[in-house]
């Protein structure tokens, strides 16, 4: 398969929910699959789709040892993948959902500078807000390795972020207390210490490699930070209430 192959074959699996089987045996690398998930990305703009931010993925040492990597990754967030707090998905038939409780920067400013700072980036932060991301891979059982969820756009899906923005010098970004409910049941648990030491740092690293790729954080863009604890399995019904510390609370319900 050639790379706008298997970018086509991605976008089918999307439109269709019936997902394929994994991709990376057509790809040398990582280079490559970006490639497919910006021909991805170039394709839903050119049909009219309108890019708001970015998710970075893989901030976990564990997954990433899973994954034999030693780097989290990027995917693109669009308009039409923002879910209001509390609202209600409706089930599709083939979905893999699953969430994830994460903390969504607000830039208030552009990161265009592939040696961006630390100092920098906090300059550029107009607002954190607690976020649910919704991922959901178009690869056949989640069989996934690094090459396959790059492809497919980091394995987004959606994202709803909490009605409680706090500026940097309100909270506690390291120590934070997250967890996730369905109904009384804790499901997940976690901490901003599990996003690579802090999602601060997951921002830096962010930022420098979206300006070397060409596409560099602006201004109003969303940066959903990655996982502070475990992914949790989605059903028909389900309801995911994440609250972290600090932070307040954000909800997703899925429908029957």
């Amino acid at each position: 398969m050639t790379l706008d192959e298997i970018a086509s074959a991605l976008r089918d699996a999307e439109k269709t929910g019936v997902p394929i089987a994994p991709v990376r045996a057509h790809l040398a690398g990582a280079e490559e699959a970006y490639a497919v998930q910006e021909i991805n990305t170039v394709a839903r703009l050119g049909a009219g789709g309108r890019l708001v931010g970015r998710k970075i993925g893989l901030t976990n040492p564990a997954v990433q040892a899973q994954l034999g990597v030693d780097q989290p990754d990027y995917g693109m967030l669009f308009a039409d993948m923002d879910l209001p707090h509390g609202a209600e998905l409706p089930w599709c038939e083939g979905a893999q959902w699953k969430a994830e409780a994460e903390l969504a920067f607000v830039m208030g400013r552009d990161l265009s500078e592939p040696d961006c700072t630390t100092a920098e980036a906090m300059c550029a932060v107009e607002y954190v807000v607690p976020a649910l991301e919704i991922v959901g891979s178009r690869i056949a059982d989640w069989d996934i390795r690094f090459v396959d969820t790059v492809a497919d756009n980091a394995s987004s899906a959606f994202f709803t972020l909490g009605p409680s923005a706090r500026r940097l010098t309100e909270i506690d970004l390291l120590d934070c207390r997250m967890e996730i409910r369905a109904g009384d049941e804790v499901v997940s648990r976690g901490s901003g210490r599990a996003c690579l030491g802090s999602p601060l740092n997951a921002l830096v690293w962010l930022a420098r490699v979206m300006a070397r790729a060409g596409r560099p954080l602006g201004e109003g863009d969303v940066v959903l930070s990655g996982a502070l604890g475990p992914m949790v399995a989605a059903a028909p019904g389900a309801v995911f209430t994440a609250s972290t510390e600090g932070f307040g609370e954000t909800a997703i319900r899925f429908g029957d």
